[in-house]
């Protein structure tokens, strides 16, 4: 099997690793659309499915749909809601807001909006009776 240029694999032996069957190295290249500044990330990735189940390609494509659910969930939630600077760290504060930040997006991508941050100051305008409508509560 010819391994894509930027990745390559080799057994994991150790404590702990036991379940590990491959590791890829994935180089990213990055440019910032703003500044044109170009940037290098190498990492890692350690998976338990054996190269008959996961040749590079699917991992690879396992690697991008994770990158499509941090851009989709994590970043609108920490854009929108400000989650990485909140202050709630104790309990289950922390997965019980975040729960209700995916609920609102959830709803508000339901209901049509394709900005997330643009429908939660529509909704926002009208506080008593718009998030009652966007629940279907009207």
């Amino acid at each position: 099997m010819r391994w894509p240029s930027g990745w390559s694999r080799w057994p994991i032996r150790g404590a702990g690793a036991e379940s590990a069957t491959q590791v890829a190295k994935v180089v990213r290249h990055r440019t910032d659309t703003k500044t044109g500044r170009q940037s290098r990330e190498t990492v890692y990735a350690i998976t338990d499915l054996t190269s008959r189940q996961a040749s590079p390609e699917r991992i690879a494509t396992i690697l991008r749909a994770h990158w499509v659910i941090e851009n989709r969930l994590h970043f609108v939630r920490d854009t929108a809601f400000r989650e990485d600077a909140s202050k709630i760290r104790t309990g289950h504060g922390p997965e019980n807001m975040a729960i209700l930040r995916s609920f609102a997006i959830n709803q508000l991508r339901a209901a049509g909006h394709t900005n997330i941050a643009a429908g939660l100051r529509t909704t926002a305008l009208r506080p008593y009776e718009r998030p009652l409508a966007v629940l279907g509560l009207n």
